[in-house]
């Protein structure tokens, strides 16, 4: 009698030859990154208006007179990773090698209509420029993809470890997770304070009704805490972010992985993203501005509860996850902004990263809701 998947001895079964054997996480990510880079092109979603241009007119136009190389390896990058994950979701019905023409055609499609629609944004200039260097991305990431293609699809250590340390249906949850450090890459009120609605729908009912709008002054009277009032604050949402993002990685894992050090890997590469980031975007000197007493003493709170419940029953796990991530949403959300927090702010590079700064301020206001979306999905 074979034994059962979550059991120590348990070794994935080989797959049936002619079977399909794509990548569900492959797929995902691919969702995912296209959403990303069409919110990308086209923040901030106002302003529509109609020049009386044809939309694809920017194809036939003279490149444009300025453009620096960080601008075009800026847009090569970006499109990199979708001729990548392109490539990989076509397996098995289409070979590596053979998907790299398909992939490099739907990548071009995507940025063409991408360019197009900037034409009716009055913050953005669609450019023939941008589709060259986009498609050049892409290319060279469906390239990528092909080469890598045995390392990540077929019978090697990396896929032998993905099914033995996480079942067939972690794909979802795997996507999200990824998109962590990426969210927490964008400034935020309290580190790892993911999910503030409310600067977004300000500009949003602002649009809609024409007029500013401010629900922060509205909603919450103009309050002010104290200092340690903002500190308790900081801190319990710190230490919640922190567990429910950990507890949702050990949900994710096979009971013979070693769960407690992936965890601790993967919450050290999420710290590591948050000061290359901060190095990036404010000065090298910054790259541990994220780092106050406050946000120290939700880190240590946070590791010790990782600890404790590392060893509780996966329900349990998954309860203690929700809520976590329920209360630092309602914290995030209920709490003024730190003037600490506004001042960093003004400081955030947006010129050249201005496609960046939308879809980082996307993720983190959308991370939460998708985490605890992929917690209940695993109880259902």
């Amino acid at each position: 009698m074979p034994a059962p998947p979550d059991s120590p001895t348990a070794a994935p079964a080989a797959a049936p030859p002619g079977a399909s054997t794509g990548s569900a996480f492959a797929r995902v990510s691919l969702l995912v990154y296209a959403l990303l880079i069409v919110y990308a092109s086209w923040y901030p979603f106002s302003g529509w208006r109609d020049l009386g241009i044809k939309p694809f007119d920017y194809l036939w136009a003279r490149l444009p007179y300025y453009w620096t190389g960080f601008d075009v390896w800026t847009n090569v990058a970006g499109y990199a990773p979708l001729g990548l994950l392109l490539v990989l979701a076509m397996h098995p019905h289409i070979r590596p090698w053979w998907a790299v023409l398909p992939a490099t055609l739907a990548g071009v499609l995507l940025s063409a209509c991408m360019e197009a629609g900037q034409t009716y944004l009055p913050t953005r200039v669609p450019s023939n420029l941008d589709l060259l260097t986009n498609a050049v991305g892409v290319t060279l990431g469906a390239l990528l993809g092909a080469a890598c293609s045995r390392t990540f699809l077929h019978e090697s250590r990396f896929l032998l470890a993905r099914q033995r340390w996480f079942p067939a249906e972690a794909s979802r949850g795997l996507a999200v997770a990824g998109l962590w450090p990426l969210a927490l890459i964008y400034p935020q009120n309290h580190l790892f304070g993911l999910g503030n609605l409310v600067p977004p729908l300000s500009g949003f009912f602002s649009d809609l009704l024409d007029t500013p709008i401010d629900l922060a002054t509205t909603w919450l009277n103009n309050a002010q805490l104290s200092a340690e009032q903002y500190w308790l604050a900081d801190v319990i949402v710190t230490a919640c972010g922190l567990t429910g993002a950990a507890l949702l990685v050990l949900q994710l894992l096979r009971r013979q992985a070693p769960r407690r050090r992936l965890v601790a890997l993967y919450l050290l590469a999420c710290i590591a993203a948050k000061s290359l980031a901060c190095a990036l975007f404010f000065a090298p000197q910054n790259a541990f501005v994220w780092i106050s007493p406050s946000a120290v003493g939700g880190i240590m709170l946070g590791t010790m509860m990782i600890a404790g419940l590392s060893w509780a029953p996966p329900t349990a796990q998954r309860r203690v996850a929700g809520l976590a991530l329920f209360l630092s949403l309602v914290v995030t959300n209920a709490v003024p902004a730190n003037p600490y927090y506004l001042s960093t702010l003004e400081t955030w590079v947006q010129g050249k990263f201005l496609n960046f700064d939308g879809a980082a301020q996307f993720l983190s206001v959308i991370w939460p809701f998708l985490a605890l979306w992929v917690l209940y999905r695993k109880q259902s």
